[in-house]
């Protein structure tokens, strides 16, 4: 068998990622005109390119257009623009929402989190004998629980920042309240996340707790040395300062630093570049050079067709069967109920109108990229198989297109206090935010 050179590989993929762009750019542009946020055609077109539609052609163009010898270089772009896509998620990612906000954002976002948890955890029990045993690396149902859990209980923020701009919602407490939720439910999911990483990954309980000493030592790190290094390093007055010019430089060298060890500790590297993120002093990066979040995020926003596509690859609709299609049913059935049911009642609890309940719940229930990361993260680890990931990407992708149309029919049945301008300026969350929301 002849070996690709470099050259012919390099060329390969430089084709592959220029025609990812160019599909995932014409499917976002039919999502706009859908009504739909462009990251719902781009993840489109991602499953387009994969087995289940491209790869049923005749010749498999797929295998023809993303050779097996190319896919690990497509790999590694694919991780760059996610670790940077997940870096902005956690510099956007606001505490003063969890300060002070009341017991009305408290119970929504803990309910809409730990009943999808719940429910997702025990239906992973209960399909576990339908699952591959053979791909999966753990021994039990316990990880396959905590990590469908976990990917049950998200929420894209940035999904949803998008469609709460779009129908001038942000103008609204509603549009307010539905974001900071958002927010404190993403932590709240990673954190989650984490947890599933570590069940996984930790082959006796004495390493479970080593890793989850060296994930507090690291995060002790980034909040009590690393964080006041980057406030002086981004200052504009300490003479050990590169000022504007380093912030970009700065910036990068540490969220892919954090990516790898995390990645070394045996989490996965998103984690790292969330928790850098997180930790960088907004104050002093908005002071000094507003614009480096935004040229990271295009960055990222760039490549992340790419993940799509890879993700696109693992999907395969006809390889379902009847135990597949019997769980796609019970997921999206179980996502729906967990999120809209944990939201709309524990709001009603709280005092909000049955209107502003059942719009907070429809809101909630979208989840889009940020669930696709985290079912990654799973497929990789072999703690979900492929008939399962192929289920849950079809359920992250009905629940985010399913928002739209829900929210319609709320506000047909029980329209806003506040009424909805027909277009709106972006929300005002930084720069950063401005170009995720964008792009959906």
């Amino acid at each position: 068998m002849t070996v690709p050179s470099l050259e012919s590989t390099t060329a390969v993929v430089l084709a592959d990622v220029a025609l990812i762009i160019g599909v995932a750019h014409l499917f976002g542009r039919l999502a706009r005109r859908l009504r739909q946020p462009p990251v719902v055609g781009e993840i489109v077109a991602g499953l387009a390119l994969g087995p289940s539609l491209l790869g049923l052609l005749p010749g498999n163009p797929t295998d023809v257009l993303f050779p097996v010898h190319v896919r690990p270089f497509l790999h590694v772009l694919a991780q760059f623009g996610l670790v940077l896509f997940m870096f902005g998620i956690g510099y956007r990612l606001e505490a003063s929402h969890v300060r002070g906000s009341g017991r009305q954002i408290t119970l929504v976002s803990l309910s809409s989190v730990a009943l999808p948890f719940v429910l997702g955890a025990g239906l992973a029990y209960l399909l576990y004998p339908w699952y591959d045993h053979g791909f999966l690396h753990s021994t039990g149902p316990l990880g396959p629980a905590v990590f469908l859990g976990a990917a049950m209980s998200i929420t894209a923020f940035p999904v949803l920042a998008r469609i709460i701009n779009d129908r001038g919602m942000h103008r609204e407490r509603l549009g307010g309240i539905a974001l900071t939720c958002a927010s404190l439910q993403d932590a709240l999911a990673w954190c989650l996340l984490a947890a599933a990483v570590a069940v996984v990954t930790a082959d006796r309980p004495q390493s479970l707790l080593v890793l989850a000493a060296e994930a507090a030592a690291f995060v002790l790190v980034l909040r009590y040395a690393v964080r006041p290094l980057l406030e002086r390093l981004l200052s504009s007055t300490d003479r050990w300062s590169g000022g504007a010019a380093a912030a970009y430089p700065v910036l990068m060298a540490g969220l892919l630093l954090s990516a790898w060890c995390t990645s070394v500790i045996g989490l996965h590297a998103v984690l790292g570049a969330f928790a850098f993120g997180a930790v960088v002093p907004r104050g002093r990066l908005e002071a000094i050079a507003p614009q480096v979040p935004e040229r990271i995020d295009q960055t990222g926003s760039l490549l992340l067709p790419v993940f799509f596509t890879l993700t696109g690859l693992s999907v395969d609709f006809s390889g379902l069967g009847v135990h597949g299609a019997v769980a796609l049913g019970a997921i999206i059935v179980v996502a729906c109920v967990g999120k809209f049911a944990g939201a709309t009642v524990s709001a009603r609890l709280t005092g909000f109108d049955r209107g502003d309940a059942l719009r907070l719940g429809v809101l909630l229930n979208a989840r889009g990229l940020t669930e696709l990361i985290i079912l990654n993260v799973g497929l990789s680890l072999h703690v979900i198989d492929r008939r399962m990931f192929t289920a849950m990407v079809i359920m992250a992708l009905v629940t985010t297109v399913m928002t739209g149309p829900l929210l319609d029919a709320v506000q047909k049945r029980h329209p806003s206090a506040v009424p909805l301008p027909p277009k709106a300026p972006p929300v005002p969350t930084g720069a950063a935010a401005s170009a995720t929301a964008a792009r959906g």
